[in-house]
């Protein structure tokens, strides 16, 4: 899969699921779930403790997600990431050095930014999408508004994206979305309740179209 077919593939399946596991075993476990309901496309942070360990498993046991490394803060992750198999690698901030790291690896990288002259900066850098984060202190309408000066950058909100926000992110002209706790609870995953996060898949699918 070139990079083409994975930004292809974000872009369909419209939501990318930012997961915060505690073990591998989890880590897959709602892998199954999220893609029962429809998703297939996720983001492991670095926040994860074990998370290059975890993504390496993932990309061995399941091919058919698209698994991405988030959270990525310096080129030596970023490359440790695309060795564990990341499909993927994204920024919570402008981060030039990761984003050449991916660049020269020829895998799309998804760089962090808020205010116009980050958008701006972290594209000119080479980003594939621009992710504007935190995005639920300003919601569709700034995305909207972002959009009118820079039609041409693809910008992806992660924050504040719920199935009640996930459509007007993409009619604001949203690429795609990311969506953590609103779409895989603290809760159901401690609990392993996966018919609860498939569900929520589910609804998210369905609101996204």
């Amino acid at each position: 899969m070139n990079k083409s077919d994975v930004l292809h593939r974000i872009r369909s399946e419209k939501v990318i699921a930012l997961i915060r596991a505690d073990s591998p075993d989890r880590l897959l476990d709602c892998a199954r779930a999220l893609a029962a309901g429809g998703l297939t496309c996720i983001e492991l942070t670095m926040t994860t403790p074990g998370a290059l360990a975890m993504c390496a498993r993932v990309s061995r046991e399941m091919p058919e997600v698209l698994l991405g490394l988030g959270t990525v803060l310096d080129a030596e992750t970023a490359r440790a990431g695309l060795d564990a198999g990341a499909r993927f690698i994204v920024t919570p901030a402008v981060r030039p050095a990761v984003i050449a790291v991916a660049r020269a690896a020829g895998v799309p990288v998804l760089g962090g930014a808020l205010t116009p002259t980050e958008v701006v900066s972290t594209w000119e850098h080479g980003a594939d999408v621009v992710k504007i984060f935190p995005a639920e202190f300003f919601g569709p309408a700034y995305l909207k508004s972002l959009k009118a000066p820079f039609p041409q950058i693809e910008l992806m909100p992660t924050g504040g994206v719920t199935p009640e926000t996930v459509g007007d992110f993409l009619k604001a002209g949203a690429f795609a979305t990311a969506a953590g706790s609103s779409l895989v609870p603290a809760a159901a995953l401690k609990a392993g309740d996966w018919a609860a996060i498939t569900a929520r898949a589910r609804q998210f699918v369905a609101a996204a179209k």
